[in-house]
């Protein structure tokens, strides 16, 4: 049983613990904050703290992680385009189309199947019995780099650094039209859209997300762009981009119904670039993984439509 040590700022007095515990922990869903509640897992000066407890900010909040269970999944051999591995953590260049964890109508073929297969039971247990290792996501129709923890230490301290935005993640994206500003900010909320739970949506009272965003290159009625994120909300730039009136091309969520490139199955979004630091030698560790082929034929097209 390991221990995860968490301090409440004053301003996040009233917050409910449930969805504090998501917001601190990256890539802890609410559900599974809600276990650990249940589980009396979460303690404040020893008592144990209910689902419905609301912060009154400043208090020292000890989450007792569970140990690594037993999964019933199975482990496959499929390919994995690994960009860095040690005792501690894997990089992997994901690619478009695979899902990161299994979940309802995804048991089979995802990330966590090809690495439980490679790394055997060297993956961290806090996230749960079918997130083995997850620290972060990305889409499965998004392509790009991932860092993955090997044991529990290694898990809580890039969590940590997300959290606090020190772990940089940097994207790549083609965009519907040009923007008026070659550099820039989004920072508008993110939520569930009110009506349709499957979507994200900017909502006001929503969880806080900033999206900067620079132009690498316009085309005629399209623009290459790249992305870092300070937060780290589900669906964060596909959003952001679509609210501003420049949804990711291919997008089938959030763009255009019909576009020049409506149908190359699925959003044109690359996770480039990752940079994080070490959990266990503290060492500032740098990774970049170049635009898929999908990506560069894209480009290539609109190059020639200059």
């Amino acid at each position: 049983m390991s221990e995860l040590h968490l301090t409440a700022a004053p301003e996040q007095a009233g917050k409910r613990i449930d969805s504090w515990l998501a917001e601190q922990v990256e890539g802890l869903t609410r559900s599974a904050a809600q276990n650990l509640l249940a589980g009396q897992a979460v303690l404040c000066n020893g008592q144990a703290l209910k689902k419905n407890y609301k912060l009154a900010g400043g208090e020292n909040v000890t989450v007792r992680m569970p140990e690594l269970r037993e999964v019933d999944l199975v482990p496959e051999n499929i390919p994995l385009d690994i960009v860095y591995e040690d005792a501690d953590i894997i990089v992997v260049n994901k690619p478009r189309g695979m899902v990161v964890h299994p979940a309802a109508g995804n048991w089979s073929g995802t990330l966590v199947n090809a690495l439980m297969y490679h790394c055997g039971d060297s993956l961290s247990g806090i996230n749960g019995e079918h997130r083995p290792g997850i620290v972060h996501r990305i889409d499965k129709d998004t392509s790009g780099l991932l860092v993955v923890a090997k044991n529990d230490a290694a898990h809580q301290s890039l969590a940590a650094q997300i959290a606090a935005h020190t772990a940089h993640r940097g994207y790549e994206a083609i965009v519907v039209g040009s923007p008026r500003l070659d550099e820039g900010t989004v920072d508008k909320p993110i939520a569930r859209h009110k009506t349709d739970r499957k979507k994200m949506a900017v909502v006001e009272g929503g969880r806080q997300a900033i999206t900067h965003y620079t132009v690498i290159r316009r085309y005629r009625g399209y623009t290459h762009m790249a992305f870092s994120l300070e937060t780290g909300r589900t669906h964060q730039i596909r959003v952001h981009m679509a609210s501003i009136g420049h949804p990711i091309i291919g997008d089938p969520v959030y763009g255009l119904k019909k576009d020049r490139f409506s149908d190359i199955g699925g959003q044109c979004l690359h996770a480039a670039r990752l940079t994080l630091t070490h959990p266990r030698t503290g060492e500032v560790l740098q990774f970049s993984a170049p635009l898929p082929v999908y990506f560069t034929d894209i480009l290539n097209k609109l190059e020639r439509m200059q």
